[in-house]
């Protein structure tokens, strides 16, 4: 089966759930990045609620199996055990990563569980759940250093060379871990006064740099504003090669999103600026 750039994927996974499917898609791709070497085509099937949209998912599963071949892969996260049970028919390797780790919980706790469908997004009105949306909202607001209002709130703020990965760490931040991230650039004009932006300066606790390789700037840069010298290589070189002389001689610890996922860039910057979320 071809993929989005024509060649073939070696499996099919299937993520399946009574609610959004963000907890299946996100223990499940934890576990297939171990495998680097497949191309894998993912397919979310959230709100499988019934018999009739577990009946439905079992033909779709069916039908890819035949498409490609070989068995695709389902990771279920659904709690009705009719509507379980049915999935389970599908020609298909059924990981239930519920029954994996509750059952042992119970066991260990002495208590069943409350088996509530869609229990994990049911949490709108909880603490941690209005942090996250406060969060999100505060890295809106502040994008790119659209505004300095209210920066004594946050608790990180990203520096670095445009499009060096800034906005998309902030707003994992927020969503994932309810972290108010700011992001701040460097621009030539920074490098040509050879010092930080004046406003950040009082917050220079709460700053972590991001770079990124020339090579990989001039690509992002150049799907944006083609064939300009802000995309050109020569001009991502001296950005780069500025902003990191500037964040080593302030002291600013940073990483390079070139090679990292952004998880792996949101969970060093938790380490090393001691933050939880």
């Amino acid at each position: 089966m071809p993929d989005r750039d024509g060649g073939p994927y070696d499996r099919t996974v299937f993520y399946v759930s009574d609610g959004t499917g963000i907890t299946a898609e996100t223990f499940g791709h934890s576990l297939l990045t171990q495998f680097d070497s497949l191309r894998l085509r993912e397919v979310r099937l959230p709100f499988i609620d019934s018999r009739e949209k577990a009946h439905d998912v079992v033909r779709r599963v069916a039908k890819q199996r035949e498409a490609d071949g070989c068995r695709p892969i389902v990771f279920s996260t659904l709690v009705d055990t009719d509507v379980n049970a049915v999935v389970r028919q599908a020609d298909a390797m059924f990981i239930d990563l519920f029954s994996t780790f509750v059952e042992p919980l119970e066991q260990e706790f002495g208590v069943k569980s409350t088996h509530t469908v869609g229990r994990s997004h049911t949490a709108a009105d909880s603490a941690q759940y209005k942090r996250r949306i406060e969060a999100i909202n505060f890295s809106l607001a502040h994008d790119d250093g659209q505004s300095n209002k209210g920066l004594v709130s946050a608790d990180v703020i990203l520096v670095g060379v445009s499009r060096s990965g800034k906005t998309p760490t902030s707003l994992y931040l927020a969503m994932q871990h309810g972290i108010k991230a700011a992001n701040y650039p460097l621009i030539p004009e920074d490098f040509e006064r050879d010092r930080l932006p004046d406003t950040l300066y009082q917050f220079r606790h709460k700053l972590f740099g991001l770079s990124i390789a020339p090579e990989r700037l001039s690509e992002v840069r150049n799907e944006r504003r083609p064939n300009s010298r802000y995309a050109s290589l020569e001009n991502c070189r001296y950005e780069v090669a500025e902003a990191e002389r500037m964040m080593k001689r302030e002291g600013i610890r940073w990483s390079s999103s070139t090679t990292k996922s952004i998880e792996e860039i949101a969970a060093t910057i938790l380490h090393e600026l001691q933050l939880r979320s």
